[in-house]
């Protein structure tokens, strides 16, 4: 009698000790799983972290191409052909009217917003350039150009804000010139004009 239990015992102990192993396999599957899935969505994070904000904008609908175009204190330069220029970076690249359209559920939708922006990622103390290019003008009157300077951290401030007027494809003018202290500050404001774009087009006709 004594055998027989402890041959049952046995078997029981051998069936316990498979489930036990079954679900540490699944546990293991499952950790190893949802492991790879939080890896996957953080690559394709983007880090919105940004010093400063320079934004860009010219009547809603209105045809004409209007570029952004800003130097750092090392002369670095971003513009509609240097998206990325490691302190600063063309977040959107608006070219009036074109491909403003996107099509939602089988129905076309218009994007009416013509507007630019630069994100400063990094402050390095210097001299910042920021300057207004009419790439192409479609309708040949004046196009008025707003442009906003914003120190975000450690709280929103709008260092700059005014108006500029492009006339004819070409017309690239200074719409304001700021400078970073040591300690970050931002401020000692300037329009003393300052041509960006020559040099830009230079440097990227020498890579």
């Amino acid at each position: 009698m004594k055998q027989r239990l402890q041959r049952e015992d046995t078997g029981q102990d051998a069936l316990t000790d498979v489930l036990f192993n079954a679900l540490l396999g699944f546990v293991f599957m499952f950790v190893v799983a949802f492991s790879q899935i939080d890896e996957t969505e953080s690559t394709g994070k983007v880090d919105p972290k940004a010093e400063v904000l320079i934004t860009v904008r010219w009547p809603d609908g209105h045809p004409d191409d209007v570029d952004v175009v800003v130097e750092d204190p090392r002369g670095e330069i971003v513009w509609y052909q240097n998206q990325d220029a490691g302190l600063l970076y063309l977040d959107r690249d608006d070219r009036g009217t074109l491909l403003d359209t996107f099509e939602i559920d089988g129905e076309r939708v218009s994007n009416p917003l013509n507007q630019e922006s630069v994100s400063v990622r990094t402050l390095v103390p210097g001299e910042y350039v920021v300057n207004l290019l009419h790439y192409k003008a479609d309708t040949g009157a004046p196009v008025p150009v707003t442009v906003k300077v914003e120190d975000l951290n450690p709280q929103v401030t709008v260092v700059y804000y005014g108006e500029h007027e492009l006339r004819r494809t070409g017309d690239e003018v200074t719409a304001v010139r700021f400078r970073v202290g040591e300690r970050g500050e931002v401020g000692e404001l300037s329009t003393a004009p300052k041509q960006l774009l020559s040099k830009a087009m230079r440097d990227k006709g020498a890579e």
